[in-house]
């Protein structure tokens, strides 16, 4: 299995990695995406791709970090994208939900790391947030010269993941599936399986039976328990499904 979205720099799990590196290799975890929300954390999880085989990382700046990125800052993502285990540039995008944010300096942020992707010929991880109609119409442009992009913990309509399609789209989903609330089954449905990654965003948002607890990667195993469910298949050929996307995606 992989769990295509995570974050072990996170301060809660960078000091226990080496426990939570045991606990998912015991639980089958072959694959690990250690995605980078700034300079500094893209450099860290340069250093876990370097210490752990099956750890691979992006380079980025999320965009509560937007008002970081400058010329300086997209030279140290340029050079970072260029390690052999820099598979994408992200995690980039726009995140309207929390009070005093700028929306000009986050689209300026996302579109100038857009721009580093096209030029690099790097995928794309994105995360949006309350920012739906300008992600949307930000990606339109620039999405046909992309090398490719993922929508990050989907959580949009499924007339908008249409629309993302179009553009080429993947889409990654996570332990919110597996809560009774969520409405995630006809979106997911609604995807080819062929777009299609899960992941944890570990340490945040923890499935069912964990969730309010901190998230690991070896949950993501839960989370292509719920998937196979919902496409109707067995668990096997899902990870070999899913193997398949990430490696057209990111290798």
């Amino acid at each position: 299995m992989i769990d295509s979205h995570a974050h072990l720099t996170d301060r809660r799990l960078s000091p226990i990695v080496l426990d939570v590196r045991k606990g998912y290799l015991e639980s089958g975890i072959t694959t690990v995406l250690d995605v980078g929300c700034s300079v500094s954390s893209s450099l860290l999880a340069k250093q876990n791709a370097e210490s752990f085989s099956e750890v691979y990382f992006t380079a980025g700046c999320h965009p509560d970090d937007a008002g970081s990125v400058n010329a300086t800052t997209l030279l140290q993502i340029k050079e970072l994208s260029a390690h052999k285990k820099c598979l994408a540039i992200g995690e980039i995008g726009l995140d309207y939900h929390y009070l005093n944010f700028d929306k000009t300096v986050q689209k300026n942020a996302f579109i100038s790391q857009l721009e580093l992707a096209i030029e690099l010929q790097k995928p794309v991880v994105i995360h949006t947030r309350d920012a739906c109609k300008d992600t949307v119409d930000i990606l339109s442009t620039y999405a046909p010269k992309l090398k490719g992009f993922i929508m990050h913990c989907y959580s949009e309509s499924r007339e908008t993941a249409k629309t993302l399609l179009n553009l080429g789209a993947y889409f990654s989903f996570g332990g919110v599936v597996t809560f009774k609330n969520a409405k995630k089954d006809e979106i997911i449905k609604s995807i080819p399986i062929n777009r299609i990654l899960l992941e944890t965003d570990c340490p945040y948002m923890a499935p069912v039976p964990y969730r309010g607890e901190l998230n690991k990667p070896e949950y993501v195993s839960l989370v292509y328990d719920k998937v196979k469910d919902i496409y109707g298949i067995d668990k096997p050929t899902l990870i070999n499904r899913l193997r398949e996307n990430f490696n057209n995606l990111f290798m």
